[in-house]
C-alpha cells in the first residue's frame, strides 16, 4: 500500500477591517477604476493592531481543524508559509502550535514568498509520505499591510492581509482514484530577485523594509512560469488541463489569472477567483481561494484540484490534488 497526503479539511480568517478602492484613492493618486480595470481588486482586509500574522494563522488552524472534527493535539506537523513573520525567530510556526495545543511536533515556517503555500504543501507531502507525520497543519498567513508603502500606488492598492489552512492526513490507497496529493513541482530562479523584493532585512539594514516591484515585468514571468509548470505537474501526474475541475491559484492580479487560463485552454467558470475581495494575500491567497470554494460547495470530494502560484525570488510551483 502506498502513502498518500489527503485533503481533509481547510480553514480560514480574514481582518476585520475592509478597505475599499474608495479609501485608498482618498490617500493616494488612485481611483476604483483605475485600480479595478488594471488588477481586479475592489476590496481588501487590512490587519488592525492586535491582529498579526499568528493570531490569523492560529484562527485559520483552529477552523480547519474544526471542519474534520480534531484538535491541535491531533496534528504532529505544522508547515506554516510566510513572508512577514511575528519575529525574525523564532518561527510563526512555532506560536501557533503553542496556541492550538500541539506540543511536541514538527513546527516550522517556509519563505517563498506568493510560492509559499504551494512549497509548504510540497514539503508536508513529503513528510507524511516517509512516515515522519500522521497528520499536518500546512498554513499561508500573511500581513502584508506591514510591510506596503503606502505612498506608492503601483503596489500599496495590491496587497491585503489574511491566512488559510488545510489539514493533510497521511492514509494508506493504492486505488487509482483515491484522494491524495497526486504530484507538485517546485522552482526559483534568484536571477530576478530584484523584479520583486523588500529593501531591507536583518543582516543587511537591521530594519524591516517596504514591498518594490516591477510589475510589468513580473507579469510575463508569471503567466510563462505558471502555464510551464502546471504542465509539468499533469504530465507527472498523467492528466490533461481538460481533466482538471478548478483551478485554484495565487490571486496576483485578475489578468494574470484570466493570462494563465487562456494559456491552458481553461474555461473561466473553473478558475476560483478571489482576488476581487481579497486583493494579493501572498502566501495566504491560496489556501484562502481553496477554503472560499471548498465551504461554497464548488469544490466536492472525487475532484482534481491544481493550485499555483509565483513569487519573489522568483519561485513558482503547482500542485494536483484530488479530494
Amino acid at each position: 500500500m502506498t502513502l498518500r497526503s489527503v485533503l481533509t479539511g481547510t480553514g480560514s480568517s480574514l481582518p476585520v477591517r475592509i478597505v475599499t478602492n474608495a479609501e485608498l484613492a482618498e490617500k493616494v493618486d488612485t481611483s476604483d477604476e483605475w485600480i479595478v480595470e488594471r488588477t481586479g481588486i475592489r476590496t481588501r482586509h487590512i490587519a488592525d493592531e492586535g491582529e498579526t500574522t499568528a493570531t490569523l494563522a492560529t484562527d485559520a488552524a483552529r477552523n480547519a481543524l474544526e471542519a474534520v472534527g480534531l484538535t491541535g493535539a491531533d496534528i504532529d506537523l505544522i508547515v506554516l508559509a510566510t513572508a512577514t513573520p511575528d519575529q525574525t525567530f523564532p518561527a510563526t510556526a512555532t506560536i501557533v502550535q503553542e496556541a492550538i495545543g500541539a506540543r511536541g511536533g514538527i513546527a516550522f515556517d517556509v519563505a517563498a514568498v506568493c510560492s509559499g503555500f504551494v512549497y509548504a504543501v510540497g514539503v508536508a507531502d513529503s513528510m507524511l509520505r516517509t512516515g515522519m507525520a500522521k497528520r499536518a497543519l500546512v498554513i499561508g498567513s500573511e500581513t502584508f499591510s506591514r510591510i506596503l508603502d503606502w505612498e506608492d500606488r503601483a503596489t500599496c492598492v495590491l496587497f491585503g492581509d489574511g491566512a488559510g489552512a488545510i489539514v493533510l492526513e497521511a492514509r494508506e490507497s493504492d486505488a487509482a482514484d483515491a484522494p491524495g496529493i497526486l504530484a507538485t513541482r517546485l522552482h526559483a530562479d534568484g536571477a530576478h530577485n530584484q523584479l520583486l523584493y523588500v529593501d531591507g532585512g536583518a543582516s543587511t539594514t537591521g530594519e524591516i523594509g517596504k514591498l518594490r516591484m516591477k510589475g510589468r515585468e513580473v507579469f510575463r514571468h508569471a503567466v510563462n512560469n505558471l502555464a510551464s509548470v502546471l504542465g509539468e505537474v499533469l504530465g507527472d501526474a498523467g492528466f490533461t488541463a481538460d481533466d482538471i475541475d478548478w483551478l485554484v491559484p495565487h490571486q496576483a492580479n485578475a489578468r494574470i489569472l484570466d493570462a494563465t487560463a487562456r494559456k491552458l485552454n481553461m474555461p473561466a467558470e473553473k478558475v476560483v477567483v478571489t482576488v476581487d475581495r481579497h486583493a494579493n494575500t501572498s502566501a495566504a491567497s491560496v489556501p484562502l481561494a481553496l477554503d472560499v470554494a471548498m465551504r461554497d460547495g464548488r469544490i466536492k470530494p472525487g475532484d482534481l484540484v491544481m493550485i499555483e502560484a509565483m513569487g519573489g525570488g522568483f519561485t513558482w510551483g503547482a500542485s494536483l490534488i484530488r479530494i
